[in-house]
């Protein structure tokens, strides 16, 4: 007997079997169907019959010796379609009984229904091959059998821990070492696990290309690509579709993908039942932070994730937008609700908390298009849900995805610097950040904080052991911009004790308060004070 192909779970491919010693004594050659060579043996089948589709199933490889064919062209095209209308693997003609050469007519037929056709120049025992190449089938029955309960306890692991939806489709890749997408009925790419490929030959134009390949009752190679398809439910029934791009079109699929595939969507299925699956809120995220700490690989990569994901990048404006909260708790519901209410509005943007206390949103809007309504309408929203101290940041616009990580940053750094001293806004925009608000951004630096300690010392010092209130005056002088009336009245003092005290400030400080330069040295030392909301510089 000879040796036996190792058992890996997959049944032996048309051209594998014709490796085999036992055929390849009969000097096999092949005359058609050369590209489906990859096609799966599920098994042997010996038959001189005219009419053999009724006793096949399909995958079988029909071995004959051509004795019964008819001399008439026309009945052997209504042979080879019958095989190929059942799905039959392939057929191998044994050369001597009946012919001493393949007839043109079948050689045409099997070209035309690309269907494989093999001649054997020698007789073998075909005994000899279905039991060779059953004895491979059974050992991959076997195989597959036992592969198939690894991959279910695989999956059922995961899904007793309560896997995250990521981790169920980064494991699917793994153990297929195809890339593998999640999306959503409307064709969105949710989540996708290439592993190292890049983004944009693989999800570029994905809802066209989606759509032509329908979800089979079996599966199956579907559409122009081949992929395989499995789809995910939840409580309300079909939700989306788990994608294997195996690129194996007019070939039978591997039956280990096959599996894991039945199984990672039933797992998915049970993670969507388990408890409110915010999804796709999950997938936004993932795709603002990588925008935002520029993680794609090339800008193509950055357009197609984007556009999988339904946001549009060309002929749009973007625009960054950054919520900053201290709520605890809110992200995932405020979220929610800037999504519903910018789908409802008709504007197509990505929505998802970026970090702890921060919202991000990522609006496409179209070039002619007004975009401080939109953002007024979230900061409405914002200050609804999280009250007056949110505090909603625009970066600039740009034409190309590229720009957003600088967009996203200036808006970042806006949010930042917003303090509850700043004028009310429904949003703000890098414009809005004045002195002030660059100081707070830079309060914890630490020459700031010496600078300001070297300033107001002997000031803070001296109201520290007297009880006075210079510190408060000099604040006052400087936001008057040095008018002395309105400084004092806004210190509550008559003009002769405010004078007072604005001499005793020059004399411990050593300055003069009508010098502008000593001046504006003196207000940023006490802006930074504030900022830090210290009772002495420093601290």
């Amino acid at each position: 007997m000879p040796p036996r192909r190792p058992a890996t779970g997959h049944f032996p491919t048309i051209t594998e079997v014709l490796r085999l010693p036992v055929l390849a004594e009969g000097m096999p050659r092949v005359l058609a169907g050369e590209s489906q060579l990859d096609r799966a043996v599920r098994w042997v089948h010996v038959t001189e019959l005219l009419n053999p589709a009724d006793f096949l199933e399909g995958g079988e490889l029909v071995l004959t010796t051509g004795m019964p064919y008819p001399e008439d062209p026309s009945e052997l095209r209504g042979y080879v379609d019958q095989l190929a209308d059942v799905g039959a693997a392939g057929l191998i003609v044994e050369l001597g009984y009946r012919y001493r050469k393949v007839p043109d007519e079948l050689v045409a037929a099997c070209r035309t229904r690309e269907v494989p056709l093999v001649e054997l120049a020698r007789g073998v025992r075909f005994i000899d091959v279905t039991q060779t190449v059953h004895a491979l089938i059974l050992d991959a029955q076997g195989a597959l059998l036992r592969r198939g309960r690894d991959i279910q306890d695989i999956f059922t692991a995961l899904t007793l821990r309560g896997a995250d939806p990521e981790e169920l489709v980064h494991t699917t890749a793994e153990l297929t070492g195809a890339p593998v997408v999640l999306e959503d009925l409307t064709h969105r790419v949710l989540m996708c696990e290439l592993l190292g490929r890049p983004y944009e030959p693989v999800v570029s134009a994905w809802s066209r290309r989606s759509r032509a390949a329908p979800t089979l009752e079996k599966i199956a190679p579907s559409g122009p690509e081949g992929w395989l398809i499995a789809p995910v439910q939840d409580h309300h029934g079909p939700w989306g579709r788990l994608v294997l791009l195996e690129g194996r079109l007019n070939a039978e699929p591997d039956p280990e993908h096959v599996l894991v595939l039945e199984h990672a969507a039933v797992a998915l299925s049970m993670a969507r039942l388990a408890g409110p699956a915010w999804w796709e809120r999950r997938a936004h995220r993932s795709v603002l932070r990588d925008l935002y700490e520029r993680r794609f690989r090339s800008p193509a990569d950055a357009r197609a994730r984007a556009e999988a994901l339904g946001l549009p990048t060309l002929g749009h404006r973007l625009f960054a937008v950054v919520i900053r909260h201290t709520h605890t708790g809110t992200g995932e519901h405020l979220d929610e609700r800037i999504a519903k209410a910018m789908a409802q509005s008709g504007i197509r943007a990505l929505v998802g908390e970026t970090a702890p206390g921060r919202i991000g949103v990522l609006l496409a809007l179209a070039q002619a298009s007004a975009w401080q309504p939109v953002a007024e309408r979230i900061g409405r929203l914002c200050h609804e849900e999280l009250g007056p101290d949110a505090v909603v940041a625009v970066g600039p616009g740009v034409t190309d995805l590229s720009g957003i990580a600088r967009s996203w940053q200036e808006a970042e750094q806006t949010a930042e610097a917003i303090t509850s001293a700043s004028p009310d806004r429904w949003f703000y925009v890098p414009a809005d950040v004045q002195l002030p608000e660059l100081l707070g951004v830079l309060r914890d630096d630490i020459r700031l904080q010496r600078y300001a300690e070297r300033q107001l010392t002997r000031l803070i010092e001296h109201d520290d052991r007297n009880g006075g209130d210079l510190l408060p005056a000099l604040r006052a002088y400087l936001t008057a911009a040095g008018n002395k009336s309105v400084a004092a009245k806004r210190a509550g003092m008559s003009r002769q004790a405010y004078y007072q005290r604005l001499h005793t400030i020059e004399r411990l400080l050593g300055c003069d308060l009508e010098s502008g330069i000593q001046c504006t040295s003196l207000h940023v030392a006490v802006l930074v004070l504030d900022a830090r909301g210290a009772a002495t510089p420093g601290t």
